[in-house]
């Protein structure tokens, strides 16, 4: 007995195509409580300073406590207005992730990946520096004498979901 054809209309492949915002909304959750149990694992097991081999010659685990931006940038500033400028423009990307977020019902696959990803990770970021006025940062990449900027799970996040949203725009000609 032959085995039936499976037919997809355009329209079935397009709904195929998409993400509900439900999803989306729980993926970014999901990012926002990994960052933050991750981070708090590190601040209560690893002392501040600490090096944990992990992967000889290409990662260890760290504390380190990041007054700036992702990967560092801007955590030797000295300006007294610098936590103040970080929270406020944190907040307006933000913001402006939530409404592409809120204003659709669902989303191409990419897109509302992306969004996810930076959401929950820019919300934990964004909740740290509100409380403490710096992020944890744990994760240490390095290849000999190259050394990537100590980073999180959230900054992890971010980088990711910006690529999806860059694939997004590449993958559909915009």
């Amino acid at each position: 007995m032959p085995l039936p054809k499976l037919v997809m209309s355009e329209g079935s492949l397009e709904t195929a195509r998409r993400i509900p915002r439900k999803l989306c909304a729980f993926i970014a959750l999901l990012i926002f409580i990994a960052d933050q149990v991750s981070k708090q694992v590190i601040k209560e097991a690893v002392p501040r300073g600490a090096v944990i081999p992990v992967l000889r010659g290409f990662f260890n685990i760290t504390h380190t406590e990041n007054p700036g931006v992702a990967f560092s940038l801007f955590s030797s500033s000295p300006s007294p207005l610098k936590t103040f400028v970080l929270i406020s423009l944190s907040a307006v990307l933000l913001a402006v992730v939530l409404f592409f977020f809120w204003r659709a019902q669902d989303m191409r696959w990419p897109t509302g990946l992306g969004l996810s990803l930076i959401l929950g990770g820019a919300a934990s970021n964004l909740a740290d520096r509100i409380r403490y006025g710096k992020v944890v940062d744990f994760l240490d990449f390095y290849f000999r004498a190259y050394h990537w900027p100590t980073f999180n799970l959230a900054d992890s996040a971010i980088v990711v979901g910006a690529g999806f949203l860059i694939l997004d725009v590449l993958l559909s000609g915009s």
